[in-house]
C-alpha cells in the first residue's frame, strides 16, 4: 500500500514538474525569439525572417526539448538509483542511453542554439518533429522505469 502510493506521489510530482517546465520554456522561448539581435550578431548575415517558424514551430520545439531535458535527466536519475541497487550491466546501457538522449535534448534545444548566437530558421514543422518522437521514446521509458 505504501509502496503504491509512493509510486502516485512520484508521478504526479513528475508530471506536475513537466507542466511547470512546459510553461516556463514556452514563456522563455516567447520572449527570446523576440529579443534584436546583440551587437556581435550584426556581423553575421541576417537570417531569413519567417514568422510562422518563429511563432509556432520553434516555440513549441523549445518547449518539447526542454520536457525532453527534464525526462531525460528523470530517466538519468532512476536508471542510476536502480543501479546502486542491482548492479546490472543492462541498467548501465540505459543510464548511457538516457546521457545520450539529454545529450540530445541539449543539442537541439532552441534556446541553447540562440544563447550560442546561431538562429535554426527556415526548417518549419520539420524543427519539431524530431523533438516529438523523442519526447515519444522518452515518455515510454519513463513509464516502464516507473511501472517496474
Amino acid at each position: 500500500m505504501k509502496t503504491h502510493m509512493n509510486r502516485n506521489l512520484r508521478t504526479w510530482s513528475v508530471i506536475t514538474m513537466l507542466i511547470l517546465v512546459a510553461i516556463l520554456a514556452a514563456l522563455w522561448a516567447t520572449f527570446t525569439f523576440w529579443l534584436p539581435p546583440s551587437r556581435w550578431e550584426h556581423r553575421l548575415p541576417p537570417p531569413q525572417y519567417i514568422p510562422q517558424d518563429l511563432e509556432f514551430f520553434y516555440t513549441m520545439e523549445a518547449v518539447f526539448s526542454t520536457i525532453n531535458v527534464t525526462l531525460s535527466v528523470f530517466l538519468l536519475l532512476t536508471y542510476l538509483s536502480i543501479y546502486r541497487k542491482t548492479r546490472s550491466e543492462f541498467t548501465i546501457g540505459l543510464t548511457i542511453f538516457s546521457l545520450v538522449f539529454l545529450l540530445n535534448a541539449l543539442a537541439s534545444n532552441p534556446l541553447v542554439i540562440w544563447s550560442f548566437g546561431f538562429r535554426p530558421l527556415g526548417l518549419g514543422p520539420f524543427a519539431l518533429l524530431p523533438d516529438l518522437f523523442t519526447f515519444g521514446a522518452l515518455a515510454v521509458l519513463l513509464y516502464l522505469s516507473f511501472k517496474y
